[in-house]
């Protein structure tokens, strides 16, 4: 809090991004309103004109703090490998903030009626696919984008699960036998390429 027990200009907008992505969370795109955003971030509602301007607008910002949020928690920008330590950590975050997850599924399905979501959910796989991109560069696959989608799509489809049908030990094994497969796969590539 600033002075006069006003919140500060960055804190503000932090906890209107936190409160979007808690209301959507919560509610879905259809129980998104102004007032709930404010309330939930324990501000004035006039601040999210002044800092968003729109709707679209506050939902891309949130977009971006919540792919943000994700990869800051998990440090998957900083992975090596789909090994038990970063098996560990994505689960860890999708147990104790599926809001995070749970409001980037919402922005994805709802993207299909909406060209402006649309735009966003493919900045948002975008941002994904290239951080698996120089993941998979560590595995021997230079500037694979495919194969970044594809492993992508895997690690997508498990958080998906631990949020609704499996448990986390589960996801965890899964996601620890997904970087084995990929392991196995370099190996065998870089024993293909030696033999011609």
């Amino acid at each position: 809090m600033g002075i006069n027990g006003q919140m500060k200009y960055g804190a503000g907008r932090e906890a209107l991004l936190k409160a979007v992505v808690d209301v959507v969370a919560e509610e879905g795109l259809d129980g998104l309103s102004y007032r709930k955003v404010a309330e939930r971030a324990g501000v004035n509602n006039t601040l999210i004109s002044h800092h968003f301007g729109s709707k679209g607008a506050l939902l891309e910002a949130a977009t971006q703090w919540a792919v943000g949020r994700s990869q800051e928690i998990t440090d998957l920008t900083l992975a090596s490998a789909l090994d038990a330590d970063f098996a560990s950590t994505l689960t860890r975050l999708v147990t104790e903030e599926p809001n995070l997850q749970l409001f980037q599924y919402y922005m994805i399905l709802a993207s299909r009626r909406s060209l402006e979501l649309q735009r966003i959910a493919e900045r948002l796989y975008d941002s994904y696919i290239s951080v698996l991109e120089r993941v998979l560069n560590r595995y021997g696959w230079a500037n694979d984008r495919d194969a970044a989608r594809v492993v992508f799509s895997a690690l997508d489809g498990l958080v998906l699960q631990q949020l609704t049908v499996c448990s986390r030990a589960e996801t965890e094994a899964a996601i620890i036998r997904l970087g084995q497969l990929l392991a196995a796969a370099a190996l065998s590539d870089e024993r293909s390429a030696s033999k011609v």
